[in-house]
């Protein structure tokens, strides 16, 4: 997600509402990296963590459930520079980008994003999910996890030596903007960023320097992600905040997503888990050509898939964590595990996403093994909140 509505890769966990298992230790001397937008976050007081590498804000000083709250309902601004940008230039970059993604370029054009899989070539595991920039007629910026930049890079430079593929993470701040109120606010700061379309891609010019705008997000609210040079995006998040957007953490960003039923990598995408089975079939191209990773997901889908992933909303509070096994009435196999599990301020109960047997039905009356204890939950369709995009 950027994304994504695309997911972000994570190699610590996030902290749910009611409780944290984020370790403390962070800071240079353990090698994450640091947004351009750090001393912003330390000035009003935020809670950091390592994130996919970098040292990001978990929450402010409202906490994570009311800054969850304040993008139901209003707007709120993520730093989300962990993002990768892999910029992409040259003749050939649109085959480039068609051999090495799921998804169909031509089903957009320049001035639009678009949502896509990088492949394992071998099983088909999705060892990303994309937001693809189209910003001119060859520039493209391409939007990986955090920790999978290098991935990305190694991939679209194996598809043309002719290609400038250069990794511009450092030279941005990525500011994703949230709610129900977001455009009407930023108004006030950039009249031009905030008019951007839904999957739009645009140039604005903030204190005389141009920055690139999608009108995307990873929150299922109406939103747009705004990249700001390094040395004016402390002021451009200033402005945001001075407009009366409030700041949200990564704490926000994940109970958000969840409720939104959008996929997080390392959790719903990943290792062994192919586009088919987290249900995002309509990310792939059946009818573009050959893609990294294509004989083998084309396998999968002619033998047909044995597990998907559903949502479980549960009955009370307690949260079921990643890889709680799902079990159906008194059957002593499981027949599925959960990928990501939270309590839903908007819902005020606790949900999940787990991978279950295909046969699965909806409606299904499930229990989860938390540490020992049985939580009972009901198989149900994603997404859990209805937002506004």
């Amino acid at each position: 997600m950027t994304s994504n509505d695309a997911s972000e890769s994570t190699n610590s966990p996030l902290t749910e509402p009611v409780g944290t298992n984020v370790g403390r230790e962070t800071g240079r001397s353990t090698g994450q990296k640091r947004s351009p937008l750090h001393e912003c976050h330390v000035a009003l007081g935020a809670k950091l963590v390592p994130f996919g590498g970098w040292e990001m804000p978990l929450s402010y000083a409202a906490g994570t459930v009311a800054e969850h709250r304040a993008c139901r309902t209003s707007a709120v601004a993520f730093d989300v520079s962990h993002l990768g940008t892999v910029r992409v230039r040259g003749g050939g970059a649109v085959d480039a980008l068609q051999r090495a993604f799921t998804n169909d370029l031509m089903k957009i054009a320049p001035g639009r994003a678009q949502y896509t899989h990088l492949l394992d070539s071998t099983d088909a595991s999705v060892l990303d999910d994309i937001i693809v920039w189209w910003r001119g007629d060859e520039i493209f910026d391409v939007m990986p996890n955090a920790s999978n930049t290098g991935r990305v890079v190694a991939a679209l430079g194996d598809e043309s030596t002719a290609l400038s593929v250069d990794d511009v993470t450092d030279s941005r701040a990525v500011i994703a903007i949230q709610g129900p109120t977001a455009r009407a606010l930023l108004a006030g700061v950039s009249p031009d960023a905030s008019a951007v379309s839904r999957f739009g891609v645009a140039s604005f010019v903030f204190h005389g320097v141009e920055c690139i705008v999608a009108g995307t997000g990873y929150t299922g609210e109406d939103g747009v992600e705004c990249a700001v040079p390094y040395p004016i995006a402390a002021e451009f998040w200033d402005a945001v905040l001075a407009s009366g957007i409030t700041p949200a953490g990564l704490g926000a960003r994940d109970t958000l997503r969840l409720e939104a039923g959008l996929p997080l990598h390392g959790h719903e995408l990943g290792p062994g888990i192919t586009s088919l089975e987290a249900g995002l079939g309509w990310v792939v191209s059946w009818t573009k050509g050959p893609f990294r990773g294509r004989a083998a997901l084309d396998a999968q889908r002619t033998a047909g898939r044995t597990r998907r992933l559903v949502g479980l909303a549960l009955e009370g509070r307690q949260p079921a964590r990643e890889g709680s096994l799902v079990y159906l009435g008194g059957s002593p196999a499981p027949l599925g595990v959960v990928s990501s599990g939270n309590f839903s301020p908007t819902l005020d109960h606790a949900i999940a996403m787990a991978f279950v047997d295909e046969a699965t039905s909806m409606g299904a009356s499930v229990e989860l093994d938390v540490r020992g204890r049985r939580l009972r939950a009901t198989v149900v369709a994603m997404p859990f909140v209805k937002g506004r995009t």
